[in-house]
């Protein structure tokens, strides 16, 4: 029986299996690419005697990437394809992962890791696209917490792979690369039904930022949080009376939830009337979780339970985000929206750990919590403001 193309306008009420297949096996590349990545080019620049600020000057080069690709993800797409470009990005990130073992110049580590995160974020960018333009709209929800899943799950195997395969010799940069390739087999076997940019976006590429703004205030309050927590929440656990490894630990619990959370979330957000509800919901719970953090140093299992529910609420805001995307908007609009979804989430990853280091110099160990505060409460402000405003509009 034939299907509509996903390209069309014609909304589709079954899942294209091979297209949820293709996107998952991108965003899983490219979740266990950062995952992997970031530790170990960290460990091995430090092993070379580089110092902490060099290695977080060029470790923001991730960052600084994402910004920069995402404004010509959609145009390329455009002219080339989707499917052909993810498949140049695959390729580009898998050979620019090999190149940080072959070329041992620090300085040239940055323009080498701008080629590879700006891969990267093409890989990200269509994946979300295309899973996004493809999802039926009765279960967009599920299948982007499906989505969403296989991103956690990669930023958790990441740092699994790093504690097995170490930063010796040739092997780890090998198993990053083979992994970035495999992701083009399912890519290139659904090549037929990946989307089609058939037209350029009407907006310039900074409006669609403003365009959705409860969806991309959501992901950059996610990157903000995420990136932020995974940075310095091991010094704020240890300041605070807990062992490494009981930090550590806490940590996991925080990434368990992210990692369980997203498709009941997902769910969710195909019941409910309006996602910016449920939005709004999580970032108080999520400024309520922060809050209680200093007074929760006490108890370790305390600490979990919260941390548990509270990495459910913020993966919860990327997942739902995300799926408010793509009920709002199609085609090249849809395309453009989700460079400018990446786009947000790669400030937020730059801005989450400055702004939390920066309160925790100010403030104390308790700054953790207060900035973290501070993030979920612009949001809670934003939605407030929107609803009282322009209850009607994005």
């Amino acid at each position: 029986m034939s299907q509509p193309s996903p390209g069309t306008a014609a909304p589709v009420e079954e899942i294209h299996w091979r297209s949820l297949i293709a996107a998952v096996a991108a965003i899983s590349a490219v979740g266990i690419a950062i995952g992997l990545g970031l530790p170990l080019l960290s460990i091995i620049m430090e092993k070379r005697g580089i110092s902490s600020t060099l290695i977080g000057l060029n470790s923001a080069m991730a960052g600084l990437a994402s910004m920069v690709a995402a404004p010509f993800t959609t145009k390329f797409a455009h002219r080339h394809g989707v499917a052909p470009t993810m498949l140049w990005a695959v390729l580009i990130a898998a050979t620019s992962a090999l190149g940080f073992y072959y070329i041992t110049n620090f300085w040239l580590w940055f323009p080498l890791r701008i080629v590879f995160h700006g891969a990267i974020t093409v890989l990200f960018i269509l994946s979300e696209f295309w899973i996004n333009a493809t999802a039926p709209p009765s279960k967009r929800g599920f299948v982007l917490g499906i989505y969403g899943t296989f991103l956690s799950l990669g930023f958790l195997t990441g740092p699994l792979l790093f504690s097995i395969l170490g930063s010796e010799g040739l092997l780890p940069f090998l198993v990053g690369a083979g992994v970035i390739l495999l992701a083009s087999v399912p890519i290139f076997l659904a090549r037929d039904e990946s989307p089609v940019i058939d037209e350029k976006p009407e907006r310039h590429f900074l409006r669609y930022v403003f365009l959705v703004p409860t969806a991309t205030a959501a992901v950059f309050i996610f990157g903000a949080v995420e990136s932020g927590g995974l940075s310095l929440f091991l010094i704020f656990g240890t300041r605070s009376g807990f062992s490494e490894s009981q930090a550590a630990l806490l940590l996991t619990v925080m990434g368990i939830g992210n990692f369980i959370f997203q498709i009941p979330v997902g769910m969710l957000s195909d019941r409910v009337k309006d996602r910016r509800t449920l939005l709004s919901a999580m970032t108080l719970i999520g400024l309520i979780g922060a809050l209680f953090l200093p007074l929760l140093v006490e108890s370790w299992f305390l600490m979990a339970i919260v941390l548990l529910f509270w990495g459910g609420c913020v993966s919860g805001l990327y997942t739902v985000g995300l799926s408010h995307l793509g009920s709002r908007l199609q085609g090249a609009d849809l395309a453009a929206a989700n460079a400018a979804f990446v786009f947000s989430y790669a400030v937020g990853t730059v801005a989450g750990p400055q702004a939390i280091g920066a309160a925790m110099d100010a403030t104390g160990n308790n700054g953790f919590a207060w900035a973290i505060a501070g993030f979920f409460g612009l949001y809670v402000a934003l939605s407030v403001v929107r609803i009282v405003l322009k209850p009607k509009r994005s």
